[in-house]
């Protein structure tokens, strides 16, 4: 998306702290004993920490993937056991207690590690241990969370049919869920502000008490640099936590790792983390604002101006500080080759949530082609013809009664890139698709055609919350069923919008809510936003929009088409 900073940035703003330093620090003394110590005196060892905590993600109804990152050199350790809603350890049947040793954390990984977790019970709520183990075999710091897996896709319905509830009978309440999705972290120069508490509206997300969490992209804004203290429109003086490297814009491999380590400093985040499975995804700020491959960016404040270098960079960073799995079976993260380049597992996937929930991940910009003014008459991309394949293949045989779309950018708002060119798939022209349009008018009419129901499209990137319903009798293409498209965020930047909407795919603007101003601050909390959704045991889809306080802003119940 395009926006403005709010901050300029002074690198004597730099805040070095030596609480900050000592937990943002590489390489510990963690293995480091006195080598000089007196003989006779035992030598001390200073056990690994978890400077970042610990964060669950891609959970299924069987799986889940473990990531945490340790203060140094080490092997990941994690322990499993069921326990009933208020945290017992359940004993008899329903028992459950498995230790997992990880792979070791090195510098390589910026000391990230991964525990493919398999074979769990399905809708059982885990507590959760991380710690990790130096090369010495001493035990570190341990930092404890929780989360629940999905209802098993054999749950039986209220008519006692177990499979496909499309449509028909009550799930057992105890396995109906809830969701959160947003988007947008420490943008425009907005960070961590612990005098209004750090970024609340995780804390407000975290209170909803949601079975998983969407983060619909923007995670970071590594081109979005951060000073100490930014004066608002009112007079009021913002002040922020700072890291020397987010006082940059980032180029280099530790500059995107540090963005990253900055917005886990951040308590909220930290304890959401904790306790909330992440099905997170990747925008454009990640890198750069608007990238796309093989570009050459026109921006100053750069040393490196190939995006490909930066996004590859930028791309491990994010892998590695996700708790993030690919799309097969049996998980395994990005690779090296045998020239010694990273790379990185699969971003779009699926993830089972049960009989009434699947989510489809989309990656809006791995695959994207250049911004222009998308009016070509032929189609370019948006996800490329081998997720398009992946994308109709998958939604045309999922089973679940809905099927959530989690795109990392909207369908019908338009978000121009310069006074010509298009970020999104919209592109100004409301009749026939066009560009990027055609793409997705493929993927719709693919949909109706394989008589598909009840998809449900979320969306954050344009820094306001709305709720869109499409429809083909509003529509210039028509060979499509209605749909819902809500979008929420920023949860922690600057609130900008609402964008005019593109025709094309016929959307009406059901709802919608921007900020007071262009860039305003997350101060009041009052225009940021996430959604939530709660599955009803009746099936039924909740989708409300909501602001970092929590407070409803707005509310649709959708049941299911037969």
């Amino acid at each position: 998306m395009t926006e403005s900073s709010q901050a300029g940035v002074s690198r004597r703003t730099i805040v070095k702290s030596s609480v900050l330093a000592a937990a943002l620090a590489s390489v510990p003394a963690a293995n480091a004993s006195a080598a000089t110590a007196p003989s006779g005196v035992a030598l001390v060892r200073n056990r690994l920490t978890l400077p970042s905590g610990i964060a669950t993600g891609d959970v299924t109804s069987d799986s889940a993937v473990l990531w945490s990152r340790a203060s140094g050199a080490g092997r990941m350790t994690a322990v499993l056991r069921a326990v009933d809603d208020g945290g017992q350890v359940l004993r008899g049947r329903g028992a459950f207690e498995r230790v997992l040793r990880g792979p070791r954390a090195t510098q390589a990984s910026d000391f990230t590690a991964k525990i493919h977790a398999g074979n769990l019970p399905s809708n059982t709520r885990f507590a959760l241990e991380i710690s990790f183990e130096d090369d010495g075999g001493a035990a570190g710091e341990t930092v404890r969370g929780s989360f629940r897996t999905a209802p098993d896709a054999g749950t039986f319905n209220g008519a006692g049919r177990t499979g496909d509830l499309t449509g028909g009978g009550d799930v057992p309440a105890s396995s109906s869920q809830s969701f959160v999705w947003t988007g947008d972290t420490a943008g425009q120069g907005w960070g961590i502000n612990e005098e209004i508490g750090g970024m609340r509206g995780y804390r407000a997300m975290h209170q909803t008490r949601p079975d998983f969490f969407i983060h619909s992209g923007d995670t970071i804004y590594a081109d979005g640099p951060i000073s100490g203290s930014v004066t608002e429109k009112d007079g009021q003086v913002w002040r922020n936590l700072v890291t020397e490297e987010v006082s940059k814009v980032a180029e280099t491999l530790t500059e995107f790792r540090g963005r990253h380590r900055y917005n886990s400093m951040d308590a909220n985040m930290r304890a959401m983390f904790a306790d909330v499975p992440v099905i997170a995804q990747w925008d454009d700020h990640e890198t750069h604002n608007n990238w796309y491959p093989g570009q050459i960016i026109d921006d100053s404040r750069y040393t490196v101006r190939d995006v490909n270098t930066l996004a590859a960079r930028g791309r491990q960073a994010w892998q590695e500080n996700m708790p993030i799995a690919d799309s097969s079976a049996i998980w395994r993260p990005g690779t090296f080759d045998d020239a010694g380049q990273y790379q990185p597992a699969r971003i779009y996937r699926k993830i089972s949530r049960g009989p009434q929930l699947d989510i489809f991940c989309l990656d809006m910009r791995t695959y994207k082609s250049p911004n222009t003014d998308d009016r070509e008459p032929y189609a370019t991309n948006i996800l490329g013809q081998e997720q398009v394949d992946w994308l109709i293949r998958e939604v045309s045989k999922s089973k679940a009664t809905w099927k959530v779309i989690a795109a990392d950018l909207p369908l019908g708002i338009i978000v121009p890139d310069g006074p010509v060119n298009q970020e999104s798939l919209s592109n100004r022209d409301p009749g026939a698709p066009l560009g990027r349009e055609l793409e997705i008018a493929g993927v719709l009419s693919a949909f109706k055609r394989n008589g598909v129901k009840n998809t449900v499209w979320l969306t954050a990137d344009v820094h306001y919350c709305a709720a869109h319903h499409y429809s083909p009798e509003r529509a210039a293409f028509t060979d499509f069923d209605p749909f819902w498209e809500f979008v929420a965020g920023p949860i922690a930047a600057g609130s900008f919008g609402p964008n005019a909407m593109d025709g094309t795919f016929g959307p009406e603007v059901v709802f919608s809510k921007a900020g007071r101003f262009a860039g305003e601050s997350p101060r009041d909390g009052e225009n940021q936003f996430f959604g939530h959704v709660q599955l009803g045991a009746d099936n039924s889809f909740t989708a409300s929009l909501r602001n970092a306080n929590g407070a409803t802003v707005f509310s649709k119940v959708l049941t299911p088409e037969r």
